[in-house]
C-alpha cells in the first residue's frame, strides 16, 4: 500500500510540473505577442532566422549542462518557436468591425474532424474555442454561405502532395465573390480506426472518403479479405463505424476522428506516400491584406492574349518587378477549347509597389486578371538555401 501511496504522490508531482510548463509556456506566448505588436510599429520583418539560430544553440548548450538530450530539447524548441510564430500572427491580423457578426463562423465541407475541420482549428489557433465551425456538404456551399453573409470564413482544401490541385476549388474561386484572406498546411496521417477491442485480423471492410482509400491503397491491398467502400468523408465514415458496432468494419480517417467517437487505431500512417500534406485555403467576403511584417504570398488568375509567347511575356513581367512564383498551372477555359487560363501564386503583398505595379502592367495585356488575395504565406522561400521543402509549422 505504502508503495502504491508513492506512485500516487510522484504522478501529483509530475501532473503539477506539467501545469507549471504549460503556464510558463502561456507567459512566453504573451511575450511574444508583445514583440509582434513592437515588430509592427518599427516595421520589422516578423521571423528573424539569425536570432531562432542562437536560440536553438544555446537551448543545446543549456540542455548538455542539465544532463539533458540536447537533440530533443532542440526539437522541443522548434515546436515552441513555431508556436511563438502563429502567436505573432494572430497578433498582427485583424477583422474589419463592419463585417457583421457572423466572423466568428468558419464553414468547412464535411463533418466535425474531417480534414478540413483540423485545418480551420489549425489556421484560426488560440481563437478556434470562440469559432462555430459549421460543416456543409459542399465546396460550393461553403463559399455561398461566405457570399451571402451567413458565415464570415470558409476553408477550402487546393492541392495535395500527393493527389495534386483540387480543381472544384479553383473553379470556385474564378467564379465566386471571395477573396482568399490566409492557407494553413495541415499534415494528413491517415489511420485504420476500429472498435476498441477489435483485431486487425478481423476487419472485412474499410470505408473512407475515395481520396484517403486511394492514398492508401498499398496497405489496403495486405489486408486479406478486406472489401473497401467509398463514403462521404473521413470523419464520417469513422462516425458510421462507431454507429455500426460491427468490429468487422473500419475507417480510414484522422486519429483526432477516431478519439471524437470512440474508436481504437487499429494501424497508424497507413498512407502509401508518408509526405502526405494538404494546402488550404481560408476566403472571406472581403479581402484582408496582411500586415506588412508578416511574408505574404498572392494568388491570382489570368487569361492571355491567344499569340505567341504570352505566356513568357506574362512570367517576364512578374520577373521584372523581382516577384518569385511559388506556383503556376493552367486549366482549360470554359467553353473554349484549347485555350487556358493560368493560376499563379507569387511571394509578395499587393499593398507592395512592386506588386501593384506588376498587376497593373498585367491587366493592360491580359483580357482577363482576378485578383484572388493577397495573405500570410504559410508555405514559402526558407532563407539563403531557398525552399526547404516543408510547410511552414
Amino acid at each position: 500500500m505504502e508503495g502504491s501511496r508513492s506512485f500516487v504522490l510522484l504522478r501529483e508531482k509530475v501532473d503539477t510540473l506539467d501545469r507549471q510548463l504549460l503556464h510558463v509556456l502561456r507567459e512566453r506566448l504573451d511575450l511574444v505577442a508583445q514583440i509582434a505588436r513592437e515588430k509592427r510599429e518599427s516595421a520589422a520583418s516578423l521571423r528573424d532566422p539569425e536570432r531562432e539560430r542562437v536560440v536553438l544553440a544555446r537551448v543545446e548548450a543549456v540542455a548538455g549542462e542539465e544532463g539533458l538530450d540536447p537533440g530533443l530539447c532542440r526539437e522541443l524548441f522548434r515546436v515552441i518557436l513555431a508556436m511563438s510564430v502563429r502567436v505573432q500572427e494572430q497578433a498582427l491580423l485583424g477583422v474589419h468591425p463592419d463585417w457583421g457578426h457572423n466572423v466568428h463562423r468558419c464553414c468547412f465541407q464535411g463533418s466535425p474532424y474531417a480534414y478540413s475541420h483540423l485545418a480551420a482549428r489549425r489556421f484560426f489557433g488560440s481563437k478556434s474555442r470562440h469559432m462555430d465551425f459549421v460543416g456543409m456538404p459542399t465546396f460550393g456551399a461553403c463559399v455561398s454561405a461566405v457570399e451571402a453573409g451567413e458565415a464570415g470564413w470558409a476553408v477550402l482544401p487546393i492541392e495535395n502532395t500527393t493527389a495534386g490541385s483540387i480543381n472544384e476549388t479553383y473553379d470556385l474561386l474564378r467564379q465566386a465573390a471571395v477573396s482568399i484572406v490566409g492557407e494553413e498546411v495541415l499534415p494528413v496521417e491517415h489511420c485504420l480506426l476500429g472498435l476498441p477491442g477489435t483485431n486487425l485480423t478481423g476487419v472485412r471492410v474499410v470505408l473512407s472518403h475515395p481520396q484517403a482509400l486511394a492514398q492508401c491503397r498499398g496497405f489496403l491491398a495486405s489486408l486479406p479479405d478486406v472489401q473497401v467502400q467509398a463514403f462521404v468523408d473521413t470523419a464520417e465514415a469513422a462516425r458510421e463505424v462507431a454507429h455500426r458496432q460491427d468490429p468487422a468494419v473500419a475507417a480510414v480517417a484522422s486519429a483526432e476522428a477516431g478519439e471524437a467517437y470512440g474508436l481504437q487505431v487499429l494501424a497508424r500512417a497507413i498512407a502509401d506516400q508518408q509526405e502526405n500534406w494538404t494546402r488550404f485555403v481560408v476566403v472571406a467576403a472581403n479581402q484582408l491584406l496582411p500586415d506588412p511584417a508578416l511574408p505574404a504570398k498572392t494568388s491570382l488568375i489570368f487569361t492571355t492574349p491567344h499569340r505567341e509567347g504570352a505566356l513568357a511575356h506574362c512570367l517576364a513581367v512578374l520577373a521584372k518587378h523581382g516577384l518569385n512564383l511559388t506556383k503556376l498551372e493552367s486549366r482549360p477555359l470554359p467553353s473554349r477549347p484549347w485555350e487556358y487560363m493560368f493560376y499563379v501564386d507569387f511571394m509578395g503583398s499587393v499593398a507592395e509597389d512592386r506588386v501593384s505595379l506588376a498587376l497593373s502592367e498585367l491587366e493592360g495585356f491580359c483580357p482577363f486578371l482576378k485578383v484572388l488575395g493577397s495573405y500570410p504565406a504559410r508555405t514559402r522561400v526558407v532563407g539563403p538555401e531557398g525552399y526547404n521543402g516543408q510547410p511552414e509549422t
